[in-house]
């Protein structure tokens, strides 16, 4: 992923927001992580599907790109697919630059 993929510019208005959505994102790939060792491919799916609509509610695309791709790979079982996807998301959390405008 280029370094492109890690600055997100969020409205100002969103700023008070950001700390818990970020606090949110990270719970939520732990519960991406829990659900895929247990195989519960119904869990990932709409984990998925959430992180779908979120992210770009927040101006994360990013988020929502991973989460439709997550969703697609939970529907077809594709358990390699998913490990790749959910790796990708922990690195993003780890290394996305919140710029305010």
């Amino acid at each position: 992923m280029d370094a492109s993929h890690y600055t997100v510019t969020v409205a100002r208005d969103l700023e008070d927001l950001i700390p818990v959505f970020m606090s949110n994102r990270r719970k939520e790939l732990d519960t991406l992580r829990v659900a895929l060792a247990a195989a519960d491919f119904d869990q990932l799916r709409q984990l998925g599907h959430r992180m779908k609509g979120v992210g770009n509610s927040y101006g994360f695309s990013h988020v929502s790109t991973l989460g439709k791709h997550i969703e697609e790979d939970a529907r077809s079982g594709d358990r390699a697919a998913l490990e790749s996807r959910i790796g990708e998301y922990a690195e993003y959390l780890a290394k996305v630059q919140i710029v305010f405008e």
